[in-house]
């Protein structure tokens, strides 16, 4: 139970902070991260790194939702792919709009 309060908690957090990136606000990106993003590019950057964002975050409540509520108990797996495939985006953003990962 403390596991599912945990995911969907952390889970609705990193879904606000992607929904401000995706809406411009890239302040939770550290500044080495976006260093070399050009300007013209900061929109596409910050969207890419929003929905990544998002995604990873809402594997972690869906997980949770379906867990608690379903009581199926086996899908972690669903907060693994969601987080893959999060991560995936934002290293797609990283290495095509910072032009690298530092």
């Amino acid at each position: 139970m403390t596991k599912l309060v945990f995911y969907f908690l952390i889970g609705i957090v990193l879904a606000v902070v992607g929904l401000s990136n995706v809406q411009g606000d890239l302040r939770s990106i550290h500044w080495y991260h976006r260093r070399r993003v050009r300007p013209e590019d900061v929109p596409k950057y910050g969207r890419l790194m929003g929905i990544g964002t998002i995604v990873a975050g809402a594997g972690l409540v869906l997980s949770a939702a379906l867990q608690l509520f379903l009581r199926w108990a086996a899908l972690d797996w669903l907060v693994l792919i969601g987080l893959a495939v999060g991560i995936a985006l934002m290293l797609y953003a990283q290495i095509r709009y910072n032009r690298g990962l530092l």
